[in-house]
């Protein structure tokens, strides 16, 4: 039976583009209504106005930069004094650094750690109470295939995927009685504008997909009675992350760095 979003409140992360956006389609058009976060305010308004006329729910946009220490908290209390309340949360903003470590922008590498590590905890953290009272949502978090196995050249990326990967997992047993459903999703790289802030085209660990392709698995995944606490987006990249599993550490170490170019 396909999951009700009807009468709900979805707050997506990252909704200006790509993933995001495919994703506030999605569950508009399955009848939630949506809380929008993203940096670029014009595009969140454009986006949400499109799906008003289109979906007829309603569309509430957050203009933030989560990459800020605690901004998670303080956007969490400007939804609750405007009166929402969240059912699901979607935590899907992220960046990535490109290159060795040794030669990173340290402002880049903190600002990175922050929206993709610390952001997630600290959003999830503030609305996880109010989603586990109302019982009828999800919690999705977007990990990444790079989550399974170091990443040369994407260190920071590929370690701060794997801390949400079991971050999840984690919440999901811990949350095992309750009715809320809790999904880490690890896509293969997506043709989005993610690889073009990166600077190369090169994916890396795994094949690539559309931000649609995953949108629409995830989704169908959140439809299981039983959701299962992770999952691994596309056959293609879910076979050979199972393979290397049984490899040696350091054999995998090797092909990813040279699947990379490091």
């Amino acid at each position: 039976m396909a999951m009700d979003h009807r009468g709900t409140t979805v707050l997506i992360t990252g909704a200006s583009s790509g993933l995001g956006a495919q994703f506030a389609h999605r569950l508009a058009a399955r009848g939630a209504d949506l809380i929008l976060v993203a940096r670029r305010a014009e595009r969140l308004a454009e986006l949400a106005e499109t799906i008003r006329t289109q979906a007829g729910v309603a569309v509430a946009v957050y203009a933030d930069d989560l990459a800020v220490p605690r901004a998670g908290r303080r956007l969490a209390e400007r939804i609750e004094a405007d009166g929402l309340r969240v059912d699901t949360l979607v935590n899907n903003a992220g960046m990535g650094t490109h290159g060795t470590f040794a030669t990173q922008d340290p402002d880049a590498v903190a600002a990175e750690v922050q929206l993709n590590v610390a952001g997630v905890v600290d959003l999830t953290r503030a609305l996880l109470p109010q989603m586990l009272s109302s019982g009828r949502g999800a919690l999705v978090n977007i990990a990444s295939t790079s989550a399974y196995q170091p990443t040369p050249d994407m260190a920071v990326y590929g370690a701060g995927k794997a801390f949400v990967l079991s971050f999840t997992e984690a919440i999901a047993y811990e949350t095992r009685r309750s009715s809320l459903k809790v999904l880490a999703v690890s896509p293969g790289p997506m043709r989005t504008e993610f690889f073009d802030k990166l600077g190369t085209t090169r994916p890396g660990v795994g094949h690539w997909q559309t931000a649609d392709d995953v949108a629409e698995f995830t989704i169908r995944t959140l439809d299981r009675r039983h959701t299962p606490a992770s999952v691994i987006s596309g056959a293609l990249n879910a076979v050979p992350i199972a393979a290397a599993r049984f490899a040696p550490r350091p054999l995998v170490l090797a092909l990813t760095g040279r699947a990379v170019g490091a």
